[in-house]
């Protein structure tokens, strides 16, 4: 039989059993299988849970969900407008209404979105492949680095990427308006959602331009299903509801994307021919290679050198080829524009994309691999031993348990602060400026934030400056604000240096001796964890 004809078959009998079972015994089956993966969720993220803000939820996330949350306004008054859609910020508030203000709402609810995310990518993998195949898949993607850390942060990437994979799920189950409301609700979350639906439109434009031409039967196997021709319309429908954001946001506050210098950061500065082609080989390492990933992509590369194992004189299927593309196109959509756009190249920009890498590979060792389950084990192992050792390459410390560490000791040395220098000026950088001034966000009590003086970093220009104004303030809170490995990769590689100070904010911090003797002070109180840093440098007047 013809492999179209099977996948064909294939498709038709699962969409025959889908639509034959009572909606009942469906929701009642999501509903357990949602409160088994938040089960799993507060159980290994329990000594997380009532951890303080951490960076960029500090900078922003928690801010403006704390200002809807007193005000009601969409628009945060306490950070600058950065532009991003409401949808999780509304979700903190809800939550903070109803149970109260404090980190361990926060996460608890941002870990109820993340088992949500993966009850999504567990209907579209067994859709899409089978059910072993989506057991292993959510199992991979839950204990990835980027994914675990990212489930009970405050962040908006991760719901973004769960809202995608329901809409994924509707696209290939053919539910239209189903497909509408999850990319509707994936871009309010976060616009660069917009991504995926917009990848599928074009995907079904090519589609149906190639089914109409001489060459059908050479495209037929990865062409989207005939008769979807108004899936053109479908795919284009989240816009709406995001154009709609920004222009409530222009009209509140003037400024379409953001503050201007948000703009410049994330837009104009990154719009670079040069910037791009290293941005994208990036991104790329972020898809295939990060944290472990990269035995996963050999393991998969290495499967499809043999043949497709045969159980019962059948061949076990692949994913539908259609379906495959319509990943691909997605996936595509993603590198090329993440590479364009984006200050930071963050892993967690890309995480609608990652988890289906890892279904499709996950797929791939299914169908031809003997031992699939041994090689999805070994790569769950080098996840799970991912989140506790740092790799050899500076890595953004949100990217595994360092974030932890690091909130850690800044929490310890606020304390120390308090008890030896209560009410000092205090020279420091962000995002330690904030956790100073802003009780709220965890590290100083509520009665003694602390009169800041702030510095961009802690590199030999910086604290040259800070030097020249040493009377602004009496003691200094310094700390690593970028990851050192001992012995990195690249390590005497001056252009490589070059390129990272020129297009990626690179810099390095000074160590705290260096900047007690370029201040003119002493080192009451240091700390180091892995590889971060922690000092309180107190004048010498």
């Amino acid at each position: 039989m013809h492999r179209s004809t099977m996948a064909a078959r294939r498709t038709a009998q699962l969409d025959g059993i889908a639509k034959s079972r009572p909606a009942s015994s469906v929701w009642t089956e999501q509903l357990l299988l949602f409160a088994l993966f938040f089960a799993g969720l507060m159980l290994l993220h329990a000594p997380l849970l009532r951890l303080p803000y951490f960076w960029d939820e500090a900078g922003y996330y928690v801010p403006a969900a704390r200002d809807l949350f007193l005000t009601g306004s969409l628009i945060p008054h306490s950070t600058l407008s950065n532009a991003h859609p409401p949808l999780v910020m509304a979700w903190l508030a809800l939550a903070w209404r109803v149970f109260g203000y404090s980190p361990l709402v926060t996460r608890t609810a941002m870990l109820a979105l993340s088992a949500f995310s993966l009850l999504g990518l567990f209907r579209l993998s067994r859709r899409a492949a089978n059910l072993p195949v989506a057991w292993a898949a959510i199992a991979l993607v839950a204990i990835y680095p980027v994914y675990f850390t990212q489930s009970s942060l405050a962040q908006v990437d991760l719901a973004a990427a769960g809202f995608t994979f329901w809409a994924l799920a509707a696209y290939i189950e053919d539910r239209r308006w189903a497909l509408v409301l999850w990319f509707s609700l994936a871009a309010l979350a976060k616009e660069t959602a917009i991504l995926a639906p917009l990848a599928l439109f074009a995907w079904e434009a090519l589609g149906y331009f190639l089914r109409s031409g001489a060459s059908i039967n050479r495209w037929r196997q990865i062409l989207p299903p005939a008769g979807r021709r108004m899936y053109l319309l479908y795919t284009l429908l989240p816009v709406v509801p995001l154009a709609g954001w920004y222009a409530y946001h222009y009209a509140k506050t003037g400024f379409l994307l953001g503050n201007p210098e948000y703009f410049r950061y994330n837009v104009a500065a990154t719009v670079n021919p040069l910037r791009i082609p290293l941005a994208f080989a990036m991104r790329l390492w972020q898809v295939f290679g990060y944290f472990g990933l990269y035995l996963l992509t050999l393991a998969g590369s290495l499967a499809m050198l043999r043949p497709a194992r045969v159980v019962g004189a059948v061949a076990r299927p692949r994913i539908p080829l259609w379906m495959l593309a319509a990943f691909l196109s997605v996936l595509l959509a993603y590198l090329v524009f993440m590479s364009a756009v984006g200050g930071a190249v963050l892993a967690r920009y890309m995480l609608p994309v990652v988890p289906l890498v890892i279904l499709v590979v996950v797929s791939t060792l299914w169908r031809r691999a003997r031992y699939w389950k041994w090689i999805v084990g070994a790569v769950a192992i080098a996840f799970a031993a991912g989140l506790f050792s740092n790799p050899p390459y500076g890595f953004s410390l949100e990217d595994n348990l360092a974030y932890r560490d690091y909130i850690v000791m800044h929490v310890e040395a606020s304390r120390f602060l308090a008890m030896r220098y209560p009410g000092a000026r205090v020279l420091t950088a962000w995002p330690a400026s904030d956790e100073l001034t802003r009780p709220w966000l965890g590290y100083v009590n509520v009665m003694q934030p602390f009169r800041v003086v702030r510095v961009e970093d802690f590199s030999s220009p910086q604290v040259q400056l800070a030097a020249a104004a040493r009377d602004r303030f009496d003691v200094a809170l310094a700390f690593s604000t970028k990851y050192e490995p001992p012995h990195p990769l690249l390590e005497n590689w001056d252009a490589w240096q070059r390129v990272k100070e020129r297009f990626f904010g690179y810099h390095r911090d000074l160590l705290p001796e260096e900047i007690a003797q370029r201040l003119g002070g002493t080192i009451p109180y240091r700390t180091e964890v892995n590889g971060q840093w922690v000092a309180v440098i107190a004048m010498e007047r």
